[in-house]
């Protein structure tokens, strides 16, 4: 009886330190490799959709397409009621204050949703990088307009 309680107080031991060691050592580093793997899976969209409007077929979802693609077409510049954003045009993403940030929030909670496609071409046409967490915010409806 005593040899099983020694070999369950071991387990034990280990399994708490198996914890740790996941929970301090490989939680972090899931994170960034999901981090990592979103932002090539949205380049790699970006890329791919280029790539499928230059085929000489047709698929009869161009206007569906173009509502959801997030790359500039044209140089064409569209404003939202939204100019006020142009004073930001050449900063980076990680330089906005709080009060900035909520800024282009407002601005992009106000949208419609068939003008947020729209509205992402336009402001990089116009030469602005979003703050990081309104492109995310922006990435997130995109993405739920695509799967409606």
């Amino acid at each position: 009886m005593g040899g099983a309680l020694v070999i369950l107080a071991a387990m034990v031991v280990i399994g708490i330190i198996l914890y740790v060691v996941d929970v301090v050592y490989y939680r972090p580093k899931d994170k960034e490799r999901s981090a990592v793997e979103a932002e090539k899976e949205i380049s790699s969209e970006k890329q791919a959709a280029p790539a499928e409007e230059e085929s000489a077929e047709c698929c009869g979802m161009h206007q569906v397409c173009e509502k959801t693609n997030l790359s500039p077409h044209t140089g064409e510049i569209v404003y939202y009621d939204d100019e006020e954003l142009d004073r930001y045009k050449g900063r980076d993403a990680e330089d906005y204050t709080v009060e900035e940030i909520e800024e282009f929030r407002d601005v992009l909670l106000t949208l419609l949703p068939q003008d947020v496609a729209g509205w992402s071409r336009s402001i990089q046409v116009r030469g602005i990088t979003l703050p990081t967490e309104i492109r995310d915010e922006l990435l997130m409806i995109v993405g739920d307009l695509r799967q409606s």
